[in-house]
């Protein structure tokens, strides 16, 4: 039986774009929002801090006159001398002030521009007049009972270095991780994939005849394959152990056939058409014997279909074939089977069971072989056939009904018969024992239950 497996070329190749695809895409998506958030903290921070420096940044509005004078402490002791880019805005963000580095700078419509963008999500970005990039903070205080937005502007040079700094560690720290990545990838595909390729080489030793079935072990995942497999595998061997079991006992079973048509043609009491018609009917039988163990081979011994037949005419005319192979021995025989008596199964079942068996009674029986059928109290069906030979021994009665085990190794045979008979008998629910005959020799006794 030729078994080919072809795993799927791609299949390691779409498990392994696609995670790193997933990955790859959850990574970017990490690093583009912690980009955004750490953008969101700068200004947060920045914001924070200039919230702190309110009262510099009131001190320089109280140096434009623009809040009253005050004794506050607070104010002087915090005040500090730096100059900042403010623009001073009312509530619909008309520019009312301007710090002096701002109108050095030419920035006096900051508010505006900013305007037109307030209502986005923040930090807050404008390139203005003097062609600059700036953050922009806001801060909505109350001073002197007038309710001002301050526009706070940083130069956006410094911070977008310090952004593109965090985005290049960012992304580098990715890159870091998309490398780990793919090699636990690749460390888990491999481990991922040992078991397929596992399951390869069994199928490729069992398709060499190194192997009978898959062994045990695999993951979950492929225990119904390996399984069905194994099942697929035994039914196969079951069916060519089958066919080889029916040529070899089709083979045994020829054979004796044969010997009756030399017999017959050696008969020099036979006139042309009386040995003619002999022959026809040994061809018949073997006909009949070809088609047989074709079925059985097919079918197994289980799909037979049980029929009733008639034991007296079938065991009759074996009998007068035997006669013709075993002339010489002027063997005795003897046939106590009621003409009612039926074997409980198919024809072709009873052709095989009473030719063997008879065979070789006819074949080691000094002089006499009998063949009786009855009705046990146990209500089984028996059929023994005795011998007046050599017996069998006690020790290898249970070995002979092997296939290839025989009692007698001197003469010519394959130890195929009495292995055909027990496993007709076993596929009826009965039983084949060996025993002592009352002839002194051999006795095979058949008990199938009805």
């Amino acid at each position: 039986m030729q078994l080919k497996f072809k795993p799927k070329k791609r299949l390691l190749t779409r498990m392994f774009l696609t995670s790193l695809s997933i990955i790859a895409l959850v990574g970017f998506g990490l690093a583009w929002m912690v980009n955004i958030l750490h953008a969101q903290n700068s200004y947060n921070e920045e914001t924070a801090e200039l919230i702190s420096e309110i009262p510099k940044v009131a001190a320089e509005l109280r140096e434009h006159d623009l809040i009253p004078d005050t004794s506050d402490e607070w104010l002087e002791e915090n005040n500090a001398a730096q100059r900042y880019i403010i623009a001073s805005c009312d509530n619909t963000f008309n520019q009312v002030w301007t710090s002096s580095l701002a109108v050095d700078r030419g920035l006096f419509d900051t508010c505006e521009r900013f305007n037109e963008i307030r209502n986005s999500s923040p930090p807050y970005y404008l390139s203005l007049a003097d062609n600059k990039g700036y953050f922009i903070y806001l801060l909505s205080l109350d001073i002197a009972s007038n309710k001002y937005n301050l526009l706070v502007l940083k130069d956006a040079e410094k911070l977008e270095e310090e952004y593109s700094k965090f985005s290049r560690l960012t992304y580098i720290r990715l890159a870091f991780v998309l490398a780990l990545a793919l090699v636990l990838l690749i460390s888990a595909a491999y481990w991922g994939m040992r078991p397929l390729v596992r399951l390869k080489n069994e199928l490729q030793s069992v398709n060499n005849g190194k192997a009978k079935s898959l062994s045990d072990g695999y993951p979950v995942e492929l225990e119904g394959v390996t399984q069905a497999l194994n099942q697929l595998l035994n039914q196969s061997s079951a069916q060519q152990q089958r066919y080889q079991n029916a040529m070899n006992d089709l083979a045994h079973s020829l054979k004796t056939r044969l010997a009756a048509v030399h017999a017959i043609t050696d008969d020099r009491t036979l006139d042309k058409d009386a040995c003619s018609e002999k022959i026809m009917e040994q061809v018949s039988q073997m006909d009949q014997l070809v088609k047989y163990q074709l079925k059985r081979a097919m079918l197994g011994r289980k799909g037979l279909k049980q029929e009733q037949t008639q034991i007296a005419p079938l065991v009759d005319q074996l009998a007068q074939m035997l006669f013709k192979v075993y002339r010489d021995k002027q063997v005795q025989f003897e046939a106590v089977i009621p003409k009612e008596h039926v074997f409980p199964g198919d024809k072709g079942d009873l052709m095989e069971l009473c030719g063997n068996l008879m065979e070789n009674a006819f074949k080691l029986c000094i002089s006499t072989v009998r063949v009786s059928s009855y009705y046990n109290d146990a209500g089984e069906f028996e059929l023994l056939v005795e011998d007046d030979g050599p017996g069998v021994e006690e020790s290898i009665r249970q070995n002979i009904i092997e296939r290839g085990v025989r009692a007698d190794t001197q003469k010519a045979g394959q130890g195929i018969g009495l292995a055909v008979c027990n496993e007709i008998v076993i596929s009826y629910g009965g039983r084949l024992s060996i025993e002592t005959s009352e002839l002194e020799g051999a006795c095979f006794r058949i008990s199938i239950p009805i």
